[in-house]
C-alpha cells in the first residue's frame, strides 16, 4: 500500500511539472516567454579569443565586443595568449560568471573541448569562431569564411602569376607552407590551393627542389599538410624554415619561382629571409617570386604596395563579427538562427555554419580595403607609402 502511495505521488508531482512548462527548466539569465528562452538584457556573453599577438583577433575581438555592449549586453573578452590551457581556464571563468552564450576562436580545436562541454553543461549556447571546435557535441553553431576558397584564391594566384594557364611549362621551382598544425582549418585553406596545384606537380610543371617537410611531390597528399606546417603561424619560424630552404637549396643562385604561404605573418617570415640569404634578389624584378597570404595585415598592405607580396585573402572580419552579432542576438531573442549556408563535421556531429565568401587583395584591388571602410585613408596611405607599420 505504501509502495501504491508512493507511486500516485511522483506521477501527482510529474503532472504538476508538465502544468507549469518544465520545472527547473529555465535557466539564470533567460526569461521563459511562449516556450522559447529570451536573453536577459545585462546578461553576460563571452567571447574567447586564442591570442593577441594577431592583428586580427584583436579587431575580431573588440568588433564584436563593440556590438554587443551597444546592444546592452555585458561582455567578457579574454586573450589565451597562444596557450590552451589559458583558453580553458578561461572559459570555465566566463561560465562561473553565468555567461549564457560563449563565441570561441579556439586556439588548439581538440583542446579546447572540456571547457565548452562545461559550458555547455551549464545550459550555454557555444558558438565556434573561424576556428571549428572539433571531437565533441558541445558546438551548437560554427560562423567563418569559405576556407578551402582561401587556398584556391592562393593557388590561382601563383598559377597566373607563372603563365601556367597560357601554357607555360616550366618547370617552375615552388615553396608551400601551410599553417599550425594544431588549427584545423590549416588543412582546408592547403586542400583548396593543393587542388589547384596538384596537377601541375603531376605533369612535372611545378616541383619543389628543397627536402622541406620530406619533400613536396606529386604523391604529396592533402592528409601530409601538417609536415610543412608552421607552429603558430609564428613569422619567426616560418623565416628560420625558408632560411633553412634557402641554405640548402638556392644559395648557388637557383631561382625560387613562386611560394604558397597561406597567411599573412609566415609570408612576412619568407620575405625576411629572403632578404637576409639572396640580396640579389629585388622586389618588382623577375628576381623576387610572387608570395602569397592571407588576413591582409597591415605589414601585408605595406608589402604589396612594396612589391614584396603578391596577394593576401582579405576576410572581412567586420562582416564576420557582424554574421555572429546577428547569429547571438537571434538566439537571445528566441529566435531561429538565420543565414546558415552550410555544416562542417567536427569527428562527432554536423555544425551549422555560416560561410561567408573572402576576397583576393593584389595591388591592383588594394585600395579596396579602404572602400571596405576595413583601413581609413590616412592609414592606408601611410602604409602604401613605406612608413612603419606600428
Amino acid at each position: 500500500m505504501k509502495r501504491i502511495t508512493k507511486i500516485a505521488a511522483f506521477i501527482s508531482s510529474l503532472a504538476i511539472c508538465a502544468g507549469v512548462s518544465a520545472c527547473g527548466s529555465t535557466r539564470s539569465g533567460f526569461e521563459q516567454t511562449g516556450g522559447t528562452q529570451k536573453l536577459e538584457k545585462g546578461a553576460t556573453i563571452g567571447i574567447s579569443m586564442p591570442t593577441k599577438s594577431e592583428e586580427r583577433w584583436n579587431k575580431d575581438g573588440n568588433n564584436l565586443k563593440n556590438k554587443l555592449e551597444k546592444a546592452g549586453y555585458k561582455v567578457v573578452l579574454n586573450y589565451a595568449d597562444d596557450k590552451p590551457a589559458q583558453q580553458n581556464a578561461d572559459i570555465e571563468n566566463m561560465v562561473n560568471q553565468n555567461a549564457k552564450i560563449l563565441v570561441v576562436a579556439s586556439k588548439d580545436g581538440s583542446a579546447v573541448g572540456p571547457a565548452v562541454e562545461k559550458a555547455r553543461d551549464a545550459g550555454a549556447t557555444v558558438i565556434a569562431y573561424d576556428r571549428l571546435i572539433m571531437n565533441t557535441d558541445a558546438v551548437d553553431y560554427y560562423a567563418t569564411f569559405q576556407l578551402e576558397q582561401v587556398g584556391k584564391l592562393e593557388a590561382e594566384y601563383l598559377v597566373d602569376q607563372l603563365g601556367l594557364n597560357d601554357g607555360d611549362t616550366g618547370p617552375f621551382n615552388m615553396e608551400l607552407f601551410t599553417g599550425s598544425p594544431d588549427d584545423n582549418n590549416a588543412k582546408y585553406f592547403f586542400k583548396g590551393a593543393w587542388d589547384i596545384l596538384q596537377p601541375y606537380f603531376e605533369k612535372g610543371v611545378l616541383v619543389c627542389p628543397s627536402n622541406h617537410g620530406g619533400g613536396v611531390t606529386k604523391d604529396f597528399t592533402v592528409d601530409d599538410w601538417q609536415k610543412i606546417s608552421v607552429q603558430s603561424w609564428k613569422t619567426e619560424q616560418a623565416q628560420k624554415d625558408m632560411e633553412s630552404i634557402l641554405d640548402s637549396t638556392y644559395a648557388s643562385g637557383r631561382k625560387l619561382d613562386a611560394v604558397l604561404t597561406p597567411y599573412d605573418g609566415i609570408a612576412q617570415g619568407v620575405i625576411n629571409a629572403i632578404e637576409s640569404k639572396r640580396p640579389d634578389m629585388k622586389p618588382g624584378t623577375e628576381s623576387w617570386p610572387p608570395i602569397t597570404g592571407q588576413d591582409a595585415m597591415e605589414i601585408a598592405v605595406s608589402n604589396i604596395a612594396a612589391g614584396k607580396q603578391g596577394e593576401t585573402v582579405f576576410k572581412n572580419v567586420d562582416e564576420l563579427a557582424d554574421a555572429v552579432y546577428d547569429m547571438i542576438i537571434e538566439i537571445a531573442e528566441g529566435k531561429k538562427v538565420t543565414g546558415i549556408n552550410g555544416e562542417f563535421n567536427n569527428n562527432n556531429v554536423d555544425v551549422p555554419s555560416k560561410l561567408l565568401d573572402p576576397q583576393n587583395i593584389t595591388v591592383e584591388n588594394l585600395d579596396d580595403l579602404v572602400k571596405a571602410k576595413y583601413l581609413t585613408q590616412d592609414r592606408f596611405d601611410k602604409l602604401t607609402k613605406g612608413e612603419a607599420v606600428r
